[in-house]
């Protein structure tokens, strides 16, 4: 076969790389449209933003990203928000947010998957969740009182983040997630990105109530089953029950 596996290696990479910049750009837009064209003034926005130029997203793209949620772009197409309730296998409570031009295509679609997933179905189980503001950072200080900068920011909680927990926290820096009210994210994210952290994700989110105890293989079959859905294109994100 000589060496047509490179080949196929490459466009599944090439593949993967769209998709992921598919959604850092539908990330803008919902952050443009919901909070403003202005990353000074819009935390999701700002962290959107990072991300996006860390995995060198072209400049232009991100523009016209930002045009199209602030309505200011030449692109008016409509973009909807849509979220799904479902369990996935083993009944694991998950919520799935969705972005989509074409509802009537992307709906089935998630269906389909939740049926394919073993076990997994669909059901109502917001109840299961908390509501919250999710601001994710990082600081390069080595020692650092992580309840501390929670309570100046003004964050409800706050937890360790680790660099194999999100990517985008480096393996040599201070990680943490601060839970907030939904209504107080902005005003947490502004504090740490002034006090010397680094805020890679500021956004709206679910929180478990309590995780159900899994055993390993099973733990595989739900990663398995959230992969699916977060590989689909309109999945913007997969909030679940796990630990």
């Amino acid at each position: 076969m000589g060496r047509q596996w490179l080949l196929a290696k490459r466009e599944v990479a090439s593949l993967r790389k769209s998709q992921a910049t598919g959604k850092f750009i539908r990330e803008i837009t919902i952050a443009a449209r919901h909070g403003g064209a202005d990353p000074a003034t819009n935390s999701r926005l700002a962290a959107a933003l990072e991300k996006a130029r860390k995995e060198s997203v072209a400049k232009d793209v991100i523009e016209r990203a930002i045009a199209k949620g602030a309505g200011t772009g030449a692109d008016k197409t409509a973009l909807e928000n849509m979220t799904f309730e479902g369990y996935a296998p083993h009944k694991v409570p998950v919520i799935v947010e969705a972005v989509t031009d074409n509802h009537n295509r992307t709906a089935p679609e998630i269906r389909v998957l939740f049926k394919k997933g073993q076990l997994g179905a669909s059901g109502s189980n917001k109840f299961l969740f908390d509501q919250v503001g999710l601001v994710e950072a990082h600081t390069a200080k080595a020692e650092v009182d992580l309840e501390e900068a929670a309570i100046e920011a003004g964050a409800n909680e706050v937890e360790p983040l680790a660099h194999a927990q999100n990517d985008d926290i480096p393996a040599d820096a201070t990680g943490a997630r601060f839970i907030t009210d939904r209504t107080n994210t902005h005003t947490v994210s502004k504090w740490l990105s002034e006090n010397g952290w680094t805020v890679v994700t500021s956004e709206l989110g679910y929180v478990p109530k309590q995780c159900p105890d899994l055993s390993d293989e099973q733990q595989a079959e739900v990663g398995a089953f959230l992969q699916a859905l977060d590989d689909h294109d309109d999945v913007h994100r997969v909030w679940a029950a796990v630990k």
